[in-house]
Order: structure tokens, then sequence, then C-alpha cells
């Protein structure tokens, strides 16, 4: 069996809010503009992340998953970038070891050497005795070192240090400064498209980076791998997909899959005003529909479209967002509400607080299908689902599937590549 060399890191942290993003996407901005090809993954499932850090390198962001793309989706992942890529950046989920699977065990089953970032702006010697446990509590993972993130000075920067073993390397640090902060809201971070000056947040960001972090780290060897193809079952299906910043969460994977499979994707804007282009069937991703309500209800074209749509039996996927602006009205969080496309009985309101978050599995009828639940959504429905889903950690969150001739609706997002022809069905009449 043949391998590919190529120098990696797993940026992880002692749990969210630390940075990763803006280190991982000022890594990535800094090897790039060096003219280096960069591939940056993310460690479960994310859309905004991805975002930022597709901007930051230049390329598409993959999904590494254990449960959700299996071991071999994430080592062909990898085995296919190293063919062409200088550097593999894999920005972890979480606290390092949070969560079943955790970015930990990615890092240690796939071989990734784990670069632990350490928010350190309220922090000084202490910094050591964080970072001597990250890299001791599991002595069989491969761990690079730390780096210091939120350094107020040069004199901040050796404080940090004075306690580090010297057996847990210290790659640098980045300083505080406020311009090289991406915004946020309440699902995370703001989207890249939506922030005006991103290029220049993540060039600042990538010039204040200081120590090894701006030397490539060590090749990392990954192992051939390649998955089946898959059936071209969508072969002359057009496919039209809400694409805008109402309807934004799409997996990369999810896409190309689509087309691998034969289908023709043709990208329409709700927001715009567009009227649903000529197709086979529909696809409502997820995203903000909550801050789009009066563009979203004044398109009643649109609704009317997506009614005969359904009438005439052709397949609708809504997930999330997408579910949210076929009810009958939607609120946001503060109480302004607005009448919707009214395909699906109900209404819902966004909260303050997660309502739904975590992996989710489902037998639909197409086959079994893995995806997550990511909303502060509240429906209020009599709809009677379909199925439900369930969480396969044994969590609380179990979100309905409903359907409607061959609408098919749920909060959850689909991970397509889990399971090509049951993805696909979603799509044939």
């Amino acid at each position: 069996m043949s391998e590919r060399r190529c120098p990696a890191l797993l940026i992880a942290a002692p749990a969210s809010g630390q940075g990763k993003t803006t280190v991982t996407a000022a890594i990535a901005r800094f090897h790039a503009r060096q003219g280096r090809r960069v591939r940056v993954f993310k460690c479960g499932p994310d859309f905004l992340d991805p975002m930022v850090l597709e901007v930051a390198s230049g390329a598409p962001v993959g999904t590494l998953d254990l449960w959700l793309v299996g071991e071999e989706g994430c080592r062909a992942q990898l085995f296919e970038a190293a063919a062409t890529a200088d550097l593999i950046l894999v920005e972890g989920v979480m606290g390092l070891f949070d969560g079943l699977p955790s970015a930990a065990d990615l890092a240690e089953r796939l071989g990734l050497p784990v670069l632990a970032i350490i928010h350190a702006g309220a922090m000084a010697q202490t910094f050591g005795a964080v970072a001597y446990g990250l890299a001791a509590l599991r002595p069989q993972l491969p761990f690079a070192g730390v780096f210091a993130n939120q350094v107020g000075s040069a004199r901040h920067a050796d404080m940090l240090t004075e306690q580090l073993p010297e057996t847990v390397a210290y790659y640098g640090h980045l300083p505080q400064d406020a311009e090289t902060a991406l915004p946020s809201r309440h699902l995370g971070l703001v989207q890249a498209s939506e922030v005006a000056d991103i290029a220049q947040r993540l060039d600042r960001a990538a010039d204040a980076l200081t120590g090894r972090i701006t030397e490539l780290p060590d090749a990392v060897p990954f192992a051939e791998t390649t998955m089946p193809a898959p059936p071209r079952s969508l072969q002359g299906r057009r496919i039209a997909v809400a694409r805008d910043a109402a309807f934004a969460f799409c997996y990369p994977a999810n896409l190309g899959l689509l087309e691998t499979m034969g289908a023709e994707l043709v990208s329409f804007s709700p927001v715009a005003g567009d009227a649903l282009p000529e197709c086979d069937a529909v696809w409502l991703p997820g995203g903000y529909p909550e801050l789009h309500l009066q563009a979203l209800s004044s398109n009643v074209a649109l609704a009317g479209d997506l009614r005969r749509h359904v009438a005439d039996g052709k397949p609708l996927l809504a997930e999330c967002g997408g579910m949210l602006a076929l009810l009958e009205a939607l609120a946001d969080a503060e109480g302004h509400a607005a009448p919707m496309w009214g395909l699906l009985e109900g209404s819902a309101r966004l909260g303050r607080r997660f309502q739904g978050i975590g992996p989710q599995a489902v037998e639909l009828p197409e086959g079994p299908m893995r995806g997550h639940t990511f909303h502060h959504a509240r429906m209020d429905s009599g709809m009677q689902p379909l199925c439900t889903a369930r969480c396969p950690n044994n969590g609380p969150m179990a979100e309905a599937v409903y359907r409607r001739q061959r609408l098919t609706a749920s909060f959850v997002h689909f991970y397509f590549p889990a399971n090509p022809t049951a993805a696909a069905a979603l799509f044939l009449p």
C-alpha cells in the first residue's frame, strides 16, 4: 500500500472560545500568501467556521468526523489532499477531549499531530500547567505543542513560558488585537460573506503570528485510501439549491456528491426575490431565515412555485432553516414575526438558547442517514412526523422528520456521503 506525506497539524484547544478558528485561519492565510497550497478541514459538523477557513486558504473546506464521515472517509480525504497540498490543517471541535468521538480521537486514529491553542489573555505561569495536562492526559496522542492566543505583550509571552515543561514545544503566540477578531451571532461566527473586511482581518492576523508556527511542521504519512464511486442515479436530474445569506449551510461534500452522481445544480436566491428555476427537485438548506423575514415573506411568487412543485409530486428537501421558511409563520428572538410560505403546518420562534444540538441518526424509507442538529428555533405544529431521529451518544435530542408527498423536512442537516444511495433517493420521484 502506497502513502503520501504532507506537513499537517490538528488545531485543538482546552475548550470552545479559545480562538481555534482565528488561529487556524491566520496560519492558513500566512502560508497561502507564501505561495503554498493549503488544505483545511474542520473536525465535526460545522458550516460557519469552514466559510472563514475557505477564505483564508483559498480552497473548499472538508469535514472530518469519525462518526459522521467514517474513518475510511476521513482517510480518503486526507490522502487525496496530500497529493497536491503543501500543508494540511484540521481545526478541532470544542475542547480537545470533548465529545464522542472527540478531536483527540480523530488525531490519534489518523496520526495527526495536535497543536493546542490556549487563550492566555487572563493567564500567566498557569499556561504551563494547562499545556502539560493537554499533552500528558493521553500519552498515545501525537502532541506537537502549544500556541498562545490573546497575548498582551512580549513580557506576557515570557511569563507564559516560564513554567512550560521542556517536553512541551512552544509554537509562538498571537497578540491581542480587536481588528483580527471574527464577529459572531447566535449560531456562531458571522458568515464570511457578510464580513466586509474579512480579507483584511485575516491578513492582519497572519502578519501578527510569531514563533515557529510560521514554519512548516513535520510531514505526516497518509496511507492510500479510496472510497467506492457512488452510482450515477441522478444523471439528467436538475436540482435547484437555495444559496444566499438565508440558506447557506451546505457541506461542500454534499454539493460535490450530487454532481458526482450526475445531477446538475442550479442556485437561486429567495432573499433576492428569485423565482424557482426550472428543475426536477429542490433543496432548501439551513441558514438564517430569521434574519431575512421580510424578504422571504414578500417572495410570494416563490411560495407559489414551491406549492406547485410539491403538488406535482416533485421532491423537495428542507433542512432546518429551509424547513422554517416553509412554515406558516416565523418569529425572530425579539418576537418580530412574518408569514412564511405555508407549505407546512405550524409556526416557529427563535429562542435565546439552543433547542437542538448534536449528532442525529435517522432511518428514512430511503435508507439510514446521518447528520446533526444545531438550532435555536422552537416549532409549534400539529404535523405527525414520518419518523424520529436519535442521538448516537444516547443524548436526549431526537429531531422529527416530516413528509408531505415528496417533501421531506427536518431540523437535521444531513451529510449525504454517509449514504449516497439514500441521499440521492431524496431527490428522486
